[in-house]
């Protein structure tokens, strides 16, 4: 008789508890069908610092493009951070912004080199290249995608009147990083008329027009608002999510947000 009441307490507490999982779990970011990076599974990000006041840039700029037409069905992800440092030679960037100026210099003091430059390519925070270097630059790529990852990202996003809402949760290795979210504007192109370009038409591909850095909650679960850029469009543009190690510059996780088709957010992390 003893025994009896024994086990049934255990599977009393057995059911309790897996019912508190199930409806702590309903109220979790609602990532159901989220792109996914899984542990196990490497990437690779290729971040380039240009320039449209930078005669050695369109080619780094081209290369960009071949790589983000040959990301489909990889794990890997092309940001262009047009920076505002070549503005003082007579041709204001379209895209710059001195924010990427110094997301490039807090690399130089990650990877200790002794200057930032463009056209430059840092590859998953941890390899630097010319970014015209293509043999070198494909090399990196591919021994990234094959390493083995130990952190996970997911990310989905809706938009709230002016703003997104971007849900994340994480797993695996996130401590000490933060989420970076970048919101891309996927092709653009522009008539340079002065400075070392002058006369030509430059394009460019996944361009970083907003980078938002954000802590991690405790549990690596949260959702974080972002102001629309001026522009903005869905199919035009994207939302492309990082992890990155605060102490090296190393990222740990990358995604692409996807859409969170919901009437109401009732059931949203707020």
């Amino acid at each position: 008789m003893k025994t009896t009441k024994i086990l049934w307490l255990a599977n009393f507490f057995l059911v309790i508890t897996l019912s508190i999982t199930a409806f702590a779990a309903m109220y979790q970011v609602p990532l159901k069908n989220a792109a996914v990076s899984k542990p196990g599974k490497g990437f690779a990000v290729v971040e380039l610092f240009t320039s449209e006041g930078c005669s050695s840039c369109p080619p780094a700029d081209e290369l960009l493009a071949k790589l983000e037409k040959e990301s489909a069905g990889k794990d890997l992800f092309v940001l262009a951070y047009h920076v505002d440092y070549f503005d003082r030679l007579g041709w204001k960037d379209t895209f710059g912004n001195p924010e990427y100026a110094k997301r490039q210099a807090k690399y130089g003091e990650w990877l200790g080199l002794p200057q930032i430059y463009t056209p430059q390519v840092i590859v998953n925070g941890t390899n630097e290249f010319i970014g015209s270097e293509e043999g070198r630059i494909r090399n990196a790529i591919s021994t990234q995608l094959s390493i083995q990852a130990n952190a996970a990202l997911k990310l989905q996003w809706h938009q709230t009147g002016q703003n997104f809402k971007v849900h994340y949760q994480t797993s695996g290795a996130t401590k000490g990083r933060n989420l970076l979210i970048a919101v891309v504007q996927k092709a653009a192109s522009t008539r340079v008329a002065r400075g070392e370009n002058e006369g030509r038409t430059l394009s460019h591909v996944q361009i970083v027009r907003q980078l938002q850095s954000e802590k991690l909650s405790a549990n690596g679960i949260g959702a974080v608002s972002i102001l629309l850029p001026k522009g903005y469009n869905e199919k035009d543009w994207e939302i492309i999510g990082l992890l990155q190690n605060q102490n090296t510059g190393q990222l740990v996780a990358a995604t692409k947000a996807t859409r969170f088709e919901q009437n109401t957010d009732a059931n949203l992390t707020h």
